[in-house]
């Protein structure tokens, strides 16, 4: 009897340890086939145009408006100060990814599960970080209609009048199909070419608002935008949340530095971070050259776009704004892929789907053509960035990172890492507070005059 129940044991467990290994197994197929974590074949450079075109997106042709609300001087300290603390908060986020030996978060969510247990920490971490994915897709989904229409007024005046609701729909069309990438690295190509042309428009926005503040600077008004003290209010609120939303790559750090291949040897946290280096050095000088020489040459009359503001030289403005088009191609993708990530992975293991090509292709454009229609309704560029970036960008940016990093770490009270922590929350909470209500207001004062799909 005795020797009956060992057998009947060891066949219980044997069962046991081969359903385990199945499901291992099985989710280690998932795993191989979700777009994060496809392909960990990146190289340190991939880091870096990953992170030149999430960070330097839409957001920097907002930073002379910004400056306008806010003023020269606060405007500018904004600014650098932001990219001190995100820079930071850069650095904490890649030790963070392989915290654990032998273990890696390859998405933000699931560094939150390992920081405070697997269901808060899941939806303290998820929604802030798919809103900050959904509305920078939004965002680009407006700019890239916008600059494509001002790219035909400037070259082909003929038919620069059709509908800018034309243009945007035009560009989730080309979303449609570049959405069915399959993996990060194989949005390398078009990640390098978005990060080339943000750069190229950064330059031309530089040169030629330089050019036209030396002849015109002697006739700008460089006081605040507004003249009333609660509009001066809500303006410089807004003018930070635009300044946060400039800051927005740290929502997909996790998602570049999971294709970066890593050993105990040679972590990812060594080929990522010399990206990261390196783009926030491109960063720095490009948002500082546009918003001082925005705000120089146009002051408080500067667009929220400022290459809107821009005129002549007709054909440089133009292919500017081509660059705008091209680079909101890349960027739309980068910040799209860990919501395609999210979406399969609830799909398929949640629902049980089968993974495959219909999948992917139903899941996917039912997102982008979500994105394109809420453009459609909503295509108020300025209020965008001031509302989005106080709402969810200072969080997932400015002061979640330090939160988990104080939980991870527990950094010695009033050592180095603890007073820049701990400075870093206060900062972003702030802006999580009180920055949101400059861009609603912003919005809502731009739909008064706006006719829907106008």
């Amino acid at each position: 009897m005795t020797d009956l129940h060992q057998s009947s044991a060891q066949a219980e467990n044997t069962t046991n340890e081969n359903e385990a290994a199945r499901r291992a197994q099985e989710q280690l197929d998932i795993n191989n086939w979700l777009p994060i974590t496809a392909d960990r074949n990146a190289k340190w450079w991939y880091s870096a145009f990953h992170n030149v075109t999430a960070v330097v997106g839409a957001g920097i042709l907002g930073l002379p408006y910004a400056l306008s609300g806010c003023g020269w001087g606060p405007g500018i300290a904004a600014i650098f100060l932001s990219w001190v603390i995100t820079f930071y908060s850069f650095w904490q986020l890649i030790r963070l990814h392989e915290i654990v030996p032998g273990q890696r978060f390859d998405r933000y969510p699931e560094l939150g599960q390992h920081c405070f247990g697997p269901k808060l920490g899941y939806w303290i971490i998820m929604p802030q970080q798919m809103t900050v994915q959904v509305a920078s897709c939004i965002v680009y989904t407006v700019t890239g209609g916008k600059s494509l229409k001002k790219f035909f007024e400037l070259v082909v005046p003929s038919i620069g009048h059709i509908r800018q609701t034309y243009f945007i729909l035009f560009f989730t069309v080309l979303q449609l199909g570049l959405s069915q990438s399959p993996n990060f690295n194989s949005l390398k190509g078009i990640s390098l070419l978005a990060a080339l042309m943000s750069c190229g428009y950064a330059m031309i926005a530089f040169v030629t608002s330089t050019i036209m503040g030396v002849k015109n600077h002697e006739h700008v008004d460089h006081s605040l935008r507004s003249h009333t003290t609660p509009s001066q209010v809500f303006d410089m609120l807004g003018g930070l949340g635009t300044i946060a939303f400039a800051f927005a790559g740290h929502s997909v750090a996790l998602e570049i530095q999971a294709t970066i291949p890593s050993t105990p040897e040679k972590p990812s946290r060594i080929a990522m971070w010399r990206g990261v280096v390196v783009a926030y050095v491109i960063v720095i000088f490009f948002y500082l050259a546009v918003a001082i020489s925005g705000f120089w040459a146009f002051g408080n009359t500067v667009e929220d776009d400022v290459l809107i503001s821009l005129e002549k030289p007709a054909w440089l403005i133009a292919a500017a704004n081509l660059m705008v088009f091209f680079h909101v191609i890349g960027s739309y993708q980068v910040f799209a892929m860990p919501v395609f990530d999210l979406i399969e992975s609830v799909l398929v293991n949640n629902l049980r789907f089968k993974p495959g090509l219909l999948l992917r292709f139903i899941a996917r454009s039912a997102y982008v053509l979500v994105a394109g229609f809420i453009a459609m309704c909503i295509p108020f560029f300025g209020g965008l960035l001031g509302l989005f970036g106080g709402l969810v960008f200072s969080s997932t940016s400015y002061y979640m990172p330090c939160v988990m990093w104080i939980v991870v770490h527990k950094p010695k009270r009033f050592s180095m890492h603890w007073w820049a922590s701990w400075f870093s929350i206060v900062v972003g909470v702030l802006l999580a507070l009180f920055s949101p209500i400059g861009g609603a207001r912003e919005i809502i004062m731009q739909a008064k005059s706006y006719k829907m799909f106008s």
